[in-house]
Order: structure tokens, then C-alpha cells, then sequence
């Protein structure tokens, strides 16, 4: 009787182990191990009851029970293998959603860049204009599926004109903040002239490599060196001109510059970077808000026609890098001294006749000229006189 019963239950371990088997070939390769130990266990009692052991039926039970749970806790850990394979499943597929999002907002932020670098706000809104003006209507006439074309289309426009009016709105209020850092500090630079010297011209002289050159070496740190003849040549302007220095260093570093440079107060006002305007990387200095008559007005620099704003205010003189032979300053004297006493409507119409040209040698041939034509009106005014 108990040989018959154990044999029974081989049978239906073996069906129950065939079943398992073929269950966990189709499961992932990382629970198997956990089927060979089942397995294991379900043999032993199979083996045990075919050696015709004594066991009671009640100990073949328990042993079945257990490999039962065992089973189940196997099953437990193919649904928990699932649950993970769907888990990094929906991880990957999340990864790919930012990674899309990612690649679509970098691309809309480099062609915002690029418009913004190549196009002004008025150009922009030259091109936006005409199409805020066009209206495509939806017909009823037409075929069902040209109009829902017609309301995509319509729904695309709306939503792109949105989406630029909200960039120029954004960019028109960001280029105000910053032209307030950009434009010059005020519109009046300058103050008033007096009435008794409203005759006056204005002389505004660059720093860097027009009066003074200054390098930095290992040895010694930063040095500033005057240029030569620069104490007399704006000793003798002060003479004639109102002189201004208009630099595009900071405040810190002209003031002590200019302390020493002139100590015989020459100069009349001091203007550093925050008096500038700054246009594409750049300081230029802007003539227009010095509160003087552009007529009367010049501008000696060593970079005068790439540092300022109105060039044809601009006289050019070879920038200084510690030449000591240089002469610039004071073979530039003449021409100054000449415009001070004939004091011409436009200065502008002046400089003009040099453009070009070294306005110092282009004086002085022209000024030899005019000696020679003086001296022969004078000798032919002799001949004339002696034929009488």
C-alpha cells in the first residue's frame, strides 16, 4: 500500500516537474537557478519514494508542500524579474522622451543665438509685419480634409507669431537694461561753455598711445611713459583750446595718469569708459554728447578713424610705442595754432582737404606754397612799381 502511494506521487512529481521545466525554459536565464534547486528537491522525493523507503505518506506531503512554496516563491521571483525588465523598460523609454526634449530645446536655443547674433530687433520685426497682416480663411466649401489642412496651418501661424512676439518683446526690454550700460553715462558730457568763450574750439585728445604708452614686464610690473614733447605741446594748446581727454580706460587708471602728467592744470575735463559708447566689443567715443558745437570740434588720437564715432571730427597722428625720436605732437602744432587763429566756420570742411594724408607734412607744403605764391605776388608787385 505505501509503495503504491509513493509511486503515485512520483507520477505526479514528475508531471509537475515536467511542467516546471518547460515553464522555466521560457522565463528569463537569471531565475534558472532557482529552478534547479526546486528540482533538486522534487527528485530526492521522487527517489526516495521509488527506493521504497517507509516514509509515511504525511512526510512525502510536507515534502511536497515544500517544494511546492518553493516553487511559488520561484514564481514570485519570475514576476519580480518582470516588474524589473518593465521598470527598465519604462526608464529607457523616459530617458529617450529628455533626451528628445533635450535635442529640441538646444536646437530651438542655437537658432534664437544665431537670429539674434545676425539679425537686428528691426529687421526681425520687418520680416514678422507682412505675415501678421496675412489671414488665411477656412472655407466651407472646401473638402473636409483641405480644411482641416487649412486649420493646422492656421494653428501653426498663430503659434509661431505668438512665439515671436514673446522673443521681441523679451529682446526689445533686454536691449533697453542694456544700452543703459552700454551708452554713454549722460547726454551732456560736458558742461555749458560761458558765454565770454563760446568762441572757444575743443581739443578732445585720447590717452593710449597719444600722450602716454603703457606695457607690463616680469621685471617691473606695469610702467607709463610719457610721450615726448607732451607736456609742451598741451601747455601750448591750453593756450587756444579747450582741452578734453577722452579715454576708454576706467576712471581709476586715468585719473592718477593725468595727476602727473599735468601738473599745470591743461586740462580742463577727464572722461573714462563709463562716457563711452560700446558697439560690437568695442569703446567709441561718441563727439555727439559733449555738449559742444560739432563745427568746433577735433579729435587727436593715434587710432582716431577705429575709436570714434564721427570720424570726420578725426585727426589722425602715428600711434607712440616709445619712440624716441618721435615728433608727432609738436610737428602737429602749426596746423593747430593756424585753425585757432583763423578760426573757420567748420572745422570738418578742414579736415576734409587732408583726409588722407599726414595732416603735419601736408601743413607744411602747403604752408611752403603759400610763402612761395606771397613772395613771387610780392616781387611781380615790385616790377610793377619800378615800370612806373
Amino acid at each position: 500500500m505505501v509503495r503504491a502511494q509513493a509511486a503515485m506521487w512520483m507520477i505526479r512529481l514528475q508531471r509537475l516537474a515536467s511542467a516546471r521545466e518547460f515553464r522555466a525554459r521560457s522565463r528569463l536565464c537569471a531565475a534558472r537557478s532557482h529552478s534547479s534547486t526546486t528540482f533538486s528537491t522534487e527528485e530526492a522525493i521522487g527517489a526516495k519514494a521509488a527506493s521504497g523507503s517507509s516514509a509515511a505518506p504525511e512526510e512525502i506531503a510536507q515534502e511536497v508542500a515544500k517544494a511546492t512554496a518553493s516553487s511559488a516563491k520561484q514564481d514570485g521571483s519570475f514576476s519580480e524579474v518582470e516588474e524589473m525588465v518593465a521598470e527598465v523598460g519604462s526608464k529607457a523609454s523616459w530617458r529617450g522622451i529628455k533626451a528628445l526634449f533635450g535635442l529640441t530645446a538646444t536646437a530651438a536655443i542655437a537658432g534664437v543665438s544665431y537670429v539674434t547674433y545676425a539679425y537686428s530687433y528691426e529687421d526681425i520685426e520687418r520680416v514678422v509685419k507682412p505675415l501678421r497682416q496675412q489671414k488665411p480663411l477656412i472655407t466651407q466649401d472646401k473638402p473636409i480634409l483641405e480644411r482641416i489642412q487649412d486649420l493646422v496651418y492656421c494653428t501653426s501661424c498663430e503659434v509661431a507669431l505668438a512665439a515671436t512676439d514673446a522673443y521681441l518683446d523679451l529682446r526689445r526690454s533686454v536691449e533697453e537694461q542694456v544700452k543703459g550700460f552700454a551708452a554713454p553715462s549722460s547726454d551732456k558730457l560736458l558742461p555749458d561753455l560761458i558765454p565770454q568763450e563760446q568762441h572757444v574750439y575743443t581739443i578732445v585728445l585720447d590717452l593710449n598711445e597719444t600722450l602716454v604708452f603703457s606695457e607690463w614686464k616680469r621685471e617691473r610690473g606695469w610702467g607709463t611713459f610719457k610721450r615726448p614733447g607732451v607736456e609742451a605741446f598741451l601747455e601750448k594748446l591750453a593756450h587756444y583750446y579747450e582741452i578734453v581727454v577722452y579715454s576708454d580706460q576706467l576712471s581709476f587708471y586715468v585719473d592718477p595718469i593725468l595727476e602727473r602728467l599735468d601738473q599745470k592744470g591743461c586740462i580742463r575735463y577727464r572722461l573714462a569708459r563709463d562716457a563711452t559708447n560700446y558697439l560690437d566689443g568695442k569703446h567709441f567715443r561718441d563727439l555727439s554728447k559733449l555738449n559742444r558745437d560739432p563745427k568746433k570740434i577735433m579729435y587727436i588720437s593715434g587710432h582716431a578713424l577705429d575709436t570714434c564715432l564721427q570720424p570726420e571730427n578725426a585727426v589722425p597722428i602715428k600711434p607712440w610705442k616709445l619712440e624716441s625720436d618721435d615728433t608727432a605732437l609738436l610737428d602737429l602744432l602749426p596746423f593747430l595754432e593756424f585753425v585757432a587763429r583763423q578760426r573757420p566756420p567748420d572745422v570738418r570742411t578742414v579736415l576734409e582737404s587732408y583726409k588722407g594724408r599726414d595732416i603735419a607734412t601736408e601743413f607744411r607744403e602747403r604752408a611752403k606754397q603759400n610763402q612761395r605764391r606771397v613772395q613771387e605776388r610780392k616781387q611781380g608787385q615790385g616790377k610793377f612799381w619800378r615800370g612806373l
